[in-house]
């Protein structure tokens, strides 16, 4: 098992179950789980001029990969209300779900809401539009930190692996890189739980490995950590009430030539849908014509 910066193995005594008890300190840990809404369909349309995605009137839903995300946050609070539960009282931990978008994205914070998430934040503003993964990363760092000002310490921080829109997989290591934080992906089981540590399990393409991640963190998790709930009704009927809060980047600490596509790095010359051709050929005659005949065909194509 390794861990961050330093050996695991510090040659302390493993602690038994009986002075487990009295070792163990009050969890209290802030959750903040980044989603996003990504196109329904296929049937996407991209803007000639900025190169960018035209989301507005285009099925959206949550990015299946973060409904993991947003499922392990809610787990991770249940589990540290059952400690609480054991006699260690104390602030109840709180999951904020957070996503940047238009303003059709409150959608899928509520959906959030539905299975547990406790407060649900939009950034919605004209300025954040066209956002690369860089600009994307800067202003929810920012938001973050104004969540922090708001109800303390943020403790985790939860993404999925990857989005289907974009594909890139880098939302949440350039979070962590703007947080200053350390950053683990690929996690596919939270084995312990602590105020300065989780234990995490993450799967690689012909290895599992295990590290001790100290907090506060960035984590990306993969599919295969959990299965996501279906929504109560108790939970829907909550999340269809629930308050959403907004903020533009007037609420946040930036300059608007920082975030949207004026902040991003990336410049897309062009994005196209490839120009397939399709032709078809009918041979007649008996079975050895038409075989003769294919033969033929493909020769001249150069296939056989």
């Amino acid at each position: 098992m390794s861990q961050f910066g330093t050996d695991c193995d510090s040659g302390a005594a493993p602690r038994t179950m009986e002075n487990w008890y009295e070792h163990r300190e009050m969890i209290e840990i802030n959750i903040v789980v980044c989603i996003k809404q990504v196109p329904g369909t296929t049937e996407i349309k991209i803007d000639p001029q900025t190169n960018t995605l035209i989301r507005e009137g285009i099925e959206s839903i949550i990015n299946p990969f973060d409904t993991y995300a947003v499922e392990e946050a809610v787990r991770i609070k249940e589990r540290i209300a059952q400690q609480s539960k054991e006699g260690f009282s104390g602030p109840e931990s709180k999951v904020i779900a957070i996503t940047m978008g238009p303003p059709q994205a409150e959608n899928i914070l509520r959906e959030a809401i539905s299975v547990g998430v406790d407060i649900g934040v939009l950034l919605s503003d004209r300025a954040l539009a066209g956002a690369d993964t860089l600009a994307t990363s800067f202003t929810l760092a920012k938001a973050i930190r104004k969540l922090e000002r708001e109800f303390g310490k943020i403790s985790l921080i939860l993404c999925g692996r990857q989005t289907l829109d974009g594909d890139t997989g880098q939302v949440g290591p350039e979070l962590a890189q703007q947080l200053n934080l350390p950053c683990l992906g690929y996690v596919i089981e939270v084995m312990e739980i602590d105020n300065k540590y989780f234990k995490l399990k993450r799967l690689m393409e012909d290895r599992y490995e295990v590290f001790r991640v100290p907090l506060p963190a960035v984590i990306s998790v993969s599919k295969g950590i959990n299965e996501p709930r279906v929504p109560s009704l108790r939970g829907a009927m909550r999340a269809k009430s629930a308050p959403i809060t907004v903020w533009r980047v007037s609420d946040l600490d930036v300059k608007s030539e920082e975030v949207g596509l004026s902040g991003s790095a990336t410049q897309v010359i062009k994005v196209f849908s490839p120009h397939i051709e399709r032709q078809s050929e009918i041979f007649t005659g008996d079975v050895d014509t038409q075989v003769e005949k294919l033969t033929q065909k493909l020769q001249s194509l150069g296939v056989v």
